[in-house]
């Protein structure tokens, strides 16, 4: 029945409608099957004809939420990473709590010399007397991708920044790799041009199994905006006290109360989170 439906991405471009993919994404979230079915033949009885990915997505999130709140602030996710918008900057707090996490010492935000000229570098990641460079490309909204222009701007400023690094004798490690992460897509050409140059480049979902929301997935390092239960505002107030992380709202519970927020939606808004931050998706 579905088999020839046509939808349209958030680019506008046209492609078949993939039940493995609805039933894909719905069980990233760890919902079981009996929820993942139930879901599924819901959406299915209201698809027509250029149906939107997005209304797709509503639909199923709706679905999901009603069952159980935390599956549905794991299927948002993708979305709630654009939330972070519309300035950059926690996007980059973001990434830097993915790479602490995954054992990098890490320090957002900071100037450093090149050969030639002064950069101001997003992430600088540290492991094992390794550092590394790290340039964040956020985009607030679907469907815009990162062209080749992107990594040859960062890889030239990459190699700048390395040749003073590593001629510096003050410098306790080596500057030994330049990264590119985006909350969106490369093209072809920029994937091409990363892995010529050696550059290493981090989307939403490349490298394969490794992306970014494989990394949010494995290490339960999800941003605030995934909740389901706080709002746009209170959101919003916490991401301006440097809340980035659900995990760190479980660390920082008394800004909440400066949000007045009452005991009984505390106790439900820290669930869901503590739930989040816990269950690995199956």
């Amino acid at each position: 029945m579905n088999n020839d439906l046509i939808i349209t991405k958030a680019s506008g471009e046209k492609v078949k409608f993939s039940i493995d993919k609805l039933r894909s994404s719905l069980k990233r979230t760890g919902a079981d099957d009996i929820i993942v079915q139930h879901i599924i033949d819901k959406v299915r009885d209201e698809l027509y004809q250029g149906i939107s990915t997005k209304e797709i997505y509503n639909r199923a999130f709706a679905l999901l939420k009603r069952k159980k709140s935390y599956l549905a602030s794991k299927y948002k996710l993708k979305k709630a990473i654009y939330e972070l918008g519309p300035t950059g900057f926690p996007f980059e707090r973001f990434v830097s709590a993915i790479l602490k996490y995954a054992g990098y010492s890490t320090e957002v935000g900071k100037i450093l010399q090149g050969k030639c000229v002064t950069h101001e570098i997003d992430v600088i990641a540290t492991k094992n007397d390794k550092t590394t460079i790290i340039e964040c490309k956020f985009h607030s909204e679907p469907g815009i991708t990162c062209n080749v222009k992107v990594p040859l701007y960062i890889n030239s400023r990459y190699e700048d920044v390395k040749k003073h690094w590593n001629a510096n004798p003050k410098n306790k490690t080596s500057l030994t790799e330049g990264w590119v992460v985006t909350n969106t897509r490369f093209t072809g050409d920029a994937l091409t041009y990363g892995d010529c140059c050696g550059l290493y480049l981090l989307s939403w979902d490349y490298p394969k199994n490794e992306g970014l929301k494989d990394r949010i997935d494995q290490l339960g390092l999800y941003p605030i905006t995934v909740s389901t239960l706080l709002t746009n505002r209170e959101k919003q107030f916490l991401l301006s006290r440097d809340i980035v992380l659900c995990r760190e709202l479980l660390q920082d519970k008394f800004f909440l109360d400066h949000l007045n927020v009452s005991e009984i939606r505390q106790e439900k808004i820290l669930t869901e989170i503590s739930q989040l931050c816990t269950l690995n998706t199956q």
